[in-house]
């Protein structure tokens, strides 16, 4: 079982959480308007009259925010809704320059869908999707800046939103850790959010609320809002259910509120009351039409998407033989797959996992470098484990190899060839230096016949050592043993 249980004095209690989850559409212009959607710009530099909420404006949907939506929820295997509608949503903050936010409500882009986690017991579980509608970003408030003024940065203010509504399935923090880490991995395997949660593309609001192990219907929820990494998303869901059951333990009450997780302290404190609908006071948008879609649209929408991660995991284990852990760490970003493709292509695809997750993916750790800045390209490591199976270099030399390759970037059986690395597999140059460390460790082999043979493991060390690791080990194992007897 997944789900996180506390034990109270007064029983047992479990958590449930829903998530809500706001990614940026990935798009070259905003939702309702032309300005760019360019990060990084200088404060205030994308912004059109529409963005600024001067009067007059209207806005012009953006098809391809629409596009993104609908890849997103063929992704999340939801259903897509032909007719959809947008709505206001007003409320007053100094970086929502128009007053009201345009929304969808009653009527979103997106239904009910579903989503496959696995967790770290082996087991899996379904978590339900309730909507995703789409809407466009805030602006952004600095505070930071002055002692005695706020700033306004309107650069994110209309940009395309995709908000992803779960339904209140998750029963611990590592199931909403591994939801959200797939979620990121589907829409970036998608093309449709880079799901950067340190730069706010991919941020999570947390409804958490707690119930007696068995009791039926939902108790009151808290929300945090804005939660910006996974993992502080695990941390705010286990400190605000633990909160719940101590206050409802000393005899207090929960109100509905929306609360702020400090990372710092794990602890969350109160924002404001929490809103509900008619607080909004939410109407039919009306400057934009419904938005209708046809068949032959999705059917496009459909056409464009690539194989998701847990297909493609499926097809690394089915086709290629790798253990599912390798297949599903190599498959949950989508660039790092297609490297590994690349160079598992006509070569052990095994032996090339292997490799990558071993010594390929430390010396980018070390070197603090993304996968587009290794010095080794996909070709060249798949080359290197050719040449292991080859029999033209050992295990060992291998790795000597491969820092060379890492230095220089050239290909293995040219750094072989140029450093005199290749193995030796003659018979006759092996025996020769066999011959010299036995006539030269007398006593080693006579306690070796009379019967210390974890003996061998030195003798063979002191071969390779001689052969400067050149010599095939297999061999010289074998050699070993028969004169030794």
């Amino acid at each position: 079982m997944s789900g996180m249980i506390i034990e109270g004095k007064t029983g047992r209690w479990e958590i449930v959480c829903g998530l809500e989850i706001h990614c940026q559409i990935i798009s070259k212009s905003k939702m309702f308007s032309g300005a760019s959607t360019h990060y990084g710009s200088d404060p205030n530099e994308n912004v059109s009259f529409v963005d600024a909420g001067m009067p007059g404006m209207l806005p012009v949907l953006n098809e391809e925010c629409v596009r993104q939506a609908v890849k997103t929820g063929l992704g999340l295997n939801a259903k897509i809704n032909k007719y959809s509608e947008f709505a206001r949503k007003n409320y007053f903050y100094a970086d929502l320059p128009q007053g009201y936010q345009i929304t969808q409500f009653k009527y979103p882009l997106v239904g009910e869908g579903k989503v496959k986690i696995e967790l770290d017991d082996g087991s899996s579980k379904e978590i339900g999707i309730e909507r995703i509608h789409i809407e466009q970003d805030a602006g952004k408030s600095i505070h930071d800046i002055s002692p005695d003024k706020s700033f306004i940065d309107l650069n994110r203010a209309g940009v395309g939103l995709m908000e992803i509504v779960t339904k209140p399935d998750f029963r611990s923090p590592e199931e909403a850790g591994a939801f959200l880490r797939k979620l990121r991995s589907i829409v970036r395997y998608l093309g449709t959010c880079d799901g950067n949660m340190d730069e706010g593309s991919m941020r999570c609001d947390v409804n958490v609320s707690v119930r007696k192990v068995g009791e039926d219907g939902f108790r009151t929820r808290n929300e945090m809002k804005n939660v910006n990494s996974v993992k502080f998303v695990m941390q705010a869901i286990e400190s605000e259910a633990r909160r719940h059951v101590e206050t409802y333990e000393n005899g207090g009450t929960i109100e509905q509120e929306t609360r702020q997780f400090d990372p710092n302290s794990c602890t969350t404190k109160v924002m404001r009351k929490k809103e509900f609908a008619h607080d909004y006071r939410y109407f039919p948008e009306p400057d934009l039409p419904p938005l209708v879609i046809d068949e032959a649209f999705i059917e496009q929408v459909r056409s464009e998407m690539v194989e998701l991660p847990d297909v493609r995991q499926e097809r690394f284990v089915r086709e290629l033989g790798l253990t599912r852990y390798d297949a599903s760490v190599l498959c949950e970003n989508k660039e790092t797959a297609d490297w590994f493709e690349q160079a598992a292509q006509g070569h052990d695809a095994k032996k090339v996992a292997n490799w990558m997750m071993g010594d390929f993916f430390a010396l980018l750790n070390e070197k603090k470098l993304s996968l587009e800045e290794s010095p080794i390209s996909p070709a060249n490591l798949g080359k290197l484990v050719d040449l292991i199976a080859e029999g033209v270099i050992n295990g060992k030399t291998a790795k000597d190899v491969f820092a060379l390759m890492a230095e220089s970037g050239e290909a293995p059986d040219k750094i072989v060839e140029e450093k005199g690395l290749k193995q030796v597999t003659d018979t006759g140059a092996i025996e020769a230096i066999i011959d010299m460390v036995l006539t030269a460790n007398p006593e080693n082999v006579a306690a070796y016949k009379a019967g210390k043979t974890a003996l061998m493991g030195w003798f063979v060390g002191q071969v390779m050592k001689e052969s400067r690791g050149k010599a095939n080990p297999g061999m010289v194992n074998k050699l070993l043993a028969q004169k030794l007897g």
